[in-house]
């Protein structure tokens, strides 16, 4: 279960190459059919966690309602198997400054609800993410744009670097040229008609979110029950084409029930758990596909709080101050132990947040790798004065006060229990008192929404997120991004972000050199452990053709998508 970033190209975004193109899994599920693709067919599409239905991209959160974002709706570019973005609906020119950027859309791209698409509806997107009521976590994503900060903060009724030309052209111009402004710049467009007359602040509650959202995708949604199930349904005026199925039933499933639901024929496709690949890859009726997933999983340390107001972390936590306890932490995980006992190997370990597949990812031997080693893990806590004065095996902090870390972590499937007690043994096993928050693992939404609204009782956090082709942290890592959940940053932070993207970076060498910098910088102030970068299984079954997965998604093109029965 992951937190993604973003839908935009920060964030499913998208990567421009610095050298040749990474390599990425890409996998096709087809199966011999005696005939090609025809017509009709429902197919069910399984999630194991409850959705919250913000099915509106500038407002979504989680792959919950991302997945069904991508079968009713897409960006105005796109984004390649190699992870570059290039043009789609959208196309455009850049100016010789790399400040102004003219867009042109394509003519006759329809709504769900028979409008034609224009840039006014781009406009209006991006303008409902500048507005100064709006709270969802993609103002990063338009920022970048001339008059953004200042309509933001309510100083202006406009947002000066934009400018319409026509019902096809639009004129963006950006504050400063960014290296990566293609990358990070919204690319969902909104209704403008359907949304008039509804406050950006009530947005998120309103029907044209919750119960009747619109897209310009292949499938229109029909119905919903909420947290539990979306139908949806062909739109036969797709403009790539009339889709081949009659429908989607995006539908909710306890994930340790996925083999026999496919046994019974009841789903098609899902992003299954790791404890259930070896019963999937022995069924006939299943074809199961690999792919290295585009995120990394994590465990966060609570450094302090987001302040709303001044929108921007507050490092008021002094628990973790000292990276001598953070870095015994990393040391005491054996990472490869557990991926090997709970994750049935799927995965590769990480001391990084950006994707080892990424021309940004630092070289090994750049990096710390922080293997397994309970020894020196003592050693450092030791050298930090947490030490165990009572002799119970459990350590105190420097002033000898009792020191006990509390450990949140999310259900999902059958080996996420033991496998958080393994890491909590880890740590036990170096004298450090963790125990699991609240005495369970918590659900999906529950988890994000403690841990973004930063409950006090939330101290250690472990994580996925879902991340961009391009390396950009931006939306994740800055003093002011909301979806900075360890509420960590510096000065040497903030430097080597703006670095990473100013005028210098259009040098892509230079570029990467920031980037190693950085990677270097959390190498060694661990505001997070990185566990792995994860190696996703999809089952889908032998009645359904045309999936085809990446590191990116297992819904790509769904319109292509067709059943031999």
């Amino acid at each position: 279960m992951i937190r993604t970033l973003g839908l935009s190209l920060v964030l499913l975004g998208l990567l421009a190459g610095c050298g040749g193109s990474p390599a990425v899994n890409s996998e096709r599920a087809e199966t011999a059919a005696s005939a090609g693709p025809r017509e009709g067919g429902v197919v069910t599409y399984g999630y194991p966690s409850a959705f919250k239905g913000l099915l509106e991209p500038a407002f979504y959160e989680g792959e919950d309602d991302f997945h069904v974002l991508e079968f009713m709706t897409e960006p105005l570019f796109t984004v390649r198997d190699d992870l570059t973005t290039v043009p789609g609906i959208a196309a455009w020119q850049e100016s010789a400054d790399h400040r102004t950027f003219t867009f042109k859309i394509k003519q006759g791209v329809r709504w769900q609800n028979g409008d034609e698409l224009t840039v006014e509806d781009w406009k209006f997107a991006l303008e409902t993410i500048a507005d100064p009521d709006y709270t969802g976590p993609r103002y990063s994503n338009v920022e970048m744009i001339q008059g953004a900060e200042a309509y933001h903060e309510g100083h202006a009724d406009k947002i000066s670097g934009i400018a319409v030309i026509d019902p096809y052209t639009i004129r963006i111009t950006v504050a400063a040229p960014r290296a990566n402004t293609i990358d990070n710049l919204w690319a969902y467009p909104m209704n403008k008609n359907y949304f008039a007359g509804v406050a950006v602040k009530d947005m998120p509650s309103s029907d044209q979110v919750r119960r009747a959202p619109i897209g310009i995708g292949p499938f229109r949604v029909t119905s919903i029950q909420p947290g539990e199930s979306v139908r949806l349904s062909r739109f036969d005026d797709y403009y790539r084409g009339r889709p081949l199925l009659d429908g989607i039933l995006y539908k909710v499933y306890d994930d340790s029930l996925v083999p026999s639901l496919f046994k019974q024929g009841e789903l098609d496709i899902e992003q299954a758990p790791r404890d259930a690949y070896q019963e999937l890859s022995g069924m006939d009726q299943v074809k199961v596909l690999k792919t290295a997933d585009l995120s990394y999983e994590y465990i966060g340390f609570k450094f302090g709080r987001w302040d709303a107001e001044a929108g921007k972390v507050v490092m008021d936590n002094p628990k973790f101050a000292d990276k001598r306890l953070r870095q015994a932490m990393y040391y005491a995980l054996d990472r490869q132990g557990i991926i090997d006992a709970f994750s049935f190997g799927l995965g590769r370990l990480v001391e990084s947040p950006i994707p080892g597949s990424s021309w940004a990812a630092a070289p090994a031997g750049e990096l710390n790798p922080y293997p397994y080693d309970p020894a020196k893990a003592k050693a450092l806590l030791d050298s930090a004065g947490y030490t165990d004065r009572n002799g119970d095996g459990l350590r105190e902090d420097p002033k000898g006060k009792p020191l006990t870390i509390h450990f949140d972590g999310m259900t999902g499937g059958v080996m996420a229990e033991p496998r958080t007690q393994a890491m909590i043994q880890n740590w036990r096993d170096v004298g450090l008192d963790v125990r699991l928050n609240g005495g369970a693992l918590k659900e999906l939404n529950t988890f994000y929404t403690e841990v973004e609204e930063d409950d006090p009782s939330v101290e250690l956090f472990n994580g996925v997120w879902g991340l961009a082709p391009d390396p950009d942290p931006t939306g994740l890592w800055r003093e002011n991004d909301l979806w900075n959940y360890t509420r960590w940053s510096s000065p040497e932070n903030e430097r080597l972000i703006r670095e990473g993207v100013g005028l210098k970076a259009y040098d892509k060498l230079y570029r990467r050199q920031i980037y190693y910098e950085w990677q270097k910088l959390l190498n060694e102030e661990v505001p997070m452990i990185f566990l792995a970068e994860r190696e996703t299984i999809t089952a889908v079954s032998s009645r359904l053709q045309g999936v085809r997965i990446n590191s990116m998604s297992n819904i790509i093109d769904p319109y292509r998508w067709w059943v031999t029965e």
